[in-house]
């Protein structure tokens, strides 16, 4: 059995490149092989290590640059990082052509050894991705993915259709090509449960007994039309589940180690999980405050130094059907930027918000970073964050994560054109917003000017209230006022008139106008 790196300079442009790395100069080839990660250093000499990606640490202005693509190429290298901005145009551009070497811009601010990190963190991940021999399917998916991508690779590899089974025989995941098994297994997937008379059958026969007391897989005969091998899949001494493919025989010793190689991928994957679902409910521990959270804190290594909240979410009608899956993917790429800047970072998704705590030496740098993975991501996806006021204690973190909620929910309110801020930046708005919260809430909407203006305009079909937010918004401008709303100044005054005497408000008390002003911006309840 042979191991193919899988590795491939388009999946980690795909996996860094929205938050980290960005294409400067040459050709990115998305097939081409990346076989490790080598930090250079002008006075060793490393051995050659073709497919490398050369992490160009200290290394500025176009001449070293374009020197260190030449020193790359020599070693066999696909791509060299340096730190943006770099110009590319003269004699780094021509070194990236002439030698085939990508040059690729890391982000200001990352740290170089984060990135290192995360880079060979991919390399071992596609490493472990694809496991075959000579009768490895043509095109089977890396295990990588997820369950269901790794049913359908292990089904590949294994010729064979996959179910992933919890230890109640509850399926988690199966494979394609069901339909070549038996009709129990059919009614396996389709119930996404083993029938509970298979369960007892092979309760009755030792297989589960088996099959939780050996390392290696299990094979079981007799219980279905067609026989079955078994392997679980455990993290430390506890069983997680089982991955279970149909065949026809026993397996190869081949066969045997690519079904081994699946439920260790699918253990690593799930203690990842169990690990990611821990730090989410710390962090959720630590925003929450209470007694418990400063310890909390110090098991996500939070308490050492300041730090402030950011608060991210997913806006956008086009996104509203596919809106968890959005934030997700976004969420996903906050905490690799994070992580890149700061390795103390905390990070999770809580209540269809993702919350992150920066460690950080004020909140405008938190404003700064929160813009830079923002500009990074550009408008693909619309996101907003909300950044809290530095927190000098982790006690204080639940007050910065209510600074940043009350950010957040005016920048995706439509009352501001940002997609970043703190609450300072926002603060008007977001009394606004908390008025309009109390209106809806207490019922609590007062007759007064702009309520009896709004109703005479449904009834009559006027733009009175218009008239009014443009006279109050140019500083009772006539002829801006107008132009604001694109009629004569003389047919602005009239109207100005009419809706005085309409609304029965004095437009000389500055009184009334402020709360004229006031309710024009807020908005009526179940509007």
């Amino acid at each position: 059995m042979t191991e193919q790196p899988r590795a491939v300079l388009g999946r980690i442009l795909n996996d860094l490149g929205s938050t980290l790395i960005e294409v400067l100069a040459g050709e990115a080839d998305p097939a081409r092989t990346v076989t490790g990660v080598l930090i250079q250093d002008p006075l060793d000499e490393p051995a050659r290590l073709p497919g490398a990606v050369v992490l160009g640490v200290g290394v500025y202005g176009a001449g070293p640059v374009a020197a260190l693509v030449d020193r790359a190429a020599k070693l066999g290298a696909a791509a060299v990082v340096v730190r943006s901005p770099v110009p590319v145009y003269g004699s780094v551009s021509e070194a990236a052509a002439r030698t085939g070497v990508t040059v690729l811009g890391l982000t200001p601010g990352a740290s170089w050894a984060q990135v290192a990190a995360l880079l060979r963190s991919l390399l071992a991940v596609d490493e472990l991705g694809t496991v075959g021999g000579p009768d490895e399917a043509d095109g089977a998916e890396p295990l990588a993915g997820d369950l269901f991508a790794l049913a359908n690779a292990t089904a590949g590899l294994l010729d064979g259709p996959v179910t992933v089974e919890d230890r109640g025989g509850r399926v988690l995941a199966f494979s394609s090509r069901q339909d070549e098994a038996d009709e129990d297994r059919i009614a396996t997937v389709l119930d996404r449960q083993v029938p509970a008379e298979k369960l007892r059958a092979l309760e009755e026969r030792g297989a589960f007994q088996a099959l939780y007391r050996k390392e290696e897989p299990v094979f079981v005969d007799g219980i279905s039309d067609k026989p079955r091998v078994a392997i679980a899949v455990r993290a430390g001494g506890e069983i997680l589940g089982s991955i279970w493919v149909v065949v026809d025989a026993p397996l190869s010793a081949d066969r045997t180690q690519a079904l081994q190689e699946a439920a260790n991928l699918l253990r690593r994957r799930t203690g990842e999980d169990a690990e990611r679902r821990l730090r989410a409910d710390l962090l959720a521990t630590v925003l929450e405050g209470g007694t418990h959270a400063p310890q909390a804190a110090v098991r996500l290594g939070l308490s050492a130094q300041p730090a402030c909240v950011l608060a991210l979410s997913v806006t956008g009608e086009q996104y509203a059907p596919d809106r968890v899956a959005a934030g997700h993917r976004v969420a996903e790429a906050l905490t690799l930027h994070l992580a890149a800047i700061h390795p103390r970072t905390a990070a999770a998704a809580i209540g269809g918000v993702t919350y992150a705590v920066l460690p950080t030496g004020s909140d405008e740098q938190g404003l700064r970073v929160a813009e830079a993975f923002l500009g990074r991501i550009g408008a693909r996806v619309p996101a907003v964050i909300g950044v809290g006021r530095l927190a000098a204690r982790p006690v204080e973190l639940r007050r910065s994560r209510t600074d940043a909620d009350r950010a957040l929910r005016v920048l995706g309110s439509g009352r501001t054109q940002r997609r970043a801020a703190r609450l300072s930046d926002v603060y008007a708005a977001s009394l606004l917003e908390e008025l309009t919260d109390r209106m809806a809430a207490e019922d609590d909407l007062p007759d007064g000017p702009v309520i009896r203006l709004r109703a005479y305009d449904a009834e009559h079909n006027t733009a009175l209230t218009d008239t009014l937010d443009a006279w109050l918004s140019t500083f009772g401008d006539v002829p801006a006022a107008a132009a604001a709303v694109h009629i004569h100044p003389n047919t602005f005054r009239y109207r100005l008139k009419r809706l005085a005497m309409v609304a029965g408000i004095d437009l000389g008390d500055p009184e009334a106008r402020f709360e004229a002003m006031l309710q024009l911006r807020l908005r009526p309840p179940h509007s």
